[in-house]
């Protein structure tokens, strides 16, 4: 499916498939609930609506730390594009997160 979304440029810019995140968390704590929001806010901001977020508490599926073999939490998951990356934390800082995930500002 091809989207299409405005650059800071003005200029509009198509995509082919959205990034693909995938937010793992502990229940309801200060530091899922500040990973969310930073989360939320980073794909707003960066990725348009060229993004799928899905958040995942591990206390309601306990089966899927396992399966994604995550050590610790909060974790986000970007799945796609390739290659897959990983990122431990609260997602607070944006640079960081961008640069942990594999994407620069040029990619968007």
């Amino acid at each position: 499916m091809k989207r299409n979304s405005v650059n800071e440029n003005g200029k509009s810019k198509s995509y082919d498939d959205p990034y693909v995140f995938r937010l793992y968390i502990t229940g309801a704590s200060p530091n899922s609930l500040r990973a969310i929001a930073n989360t939320r806010n980073l794909c707003e901001e960066y990725f348009n609506e060229n993004y799928e977020l899905e958040i995942i508490d591990v206390h309601q599926q306990p089966s899927v730390a396992k399966q994604e073999n995550i050590i610790a939490l909060p974790l986000l998951i970007k799945k796609h594009p390739l290659p897959e990356k990983r990122l431990i934390g609260d997602m607070s800082d944006m640079e960081r997160v961008l640069k942990s995930i594999g994407v620069s500002n040029g990619d968007l």
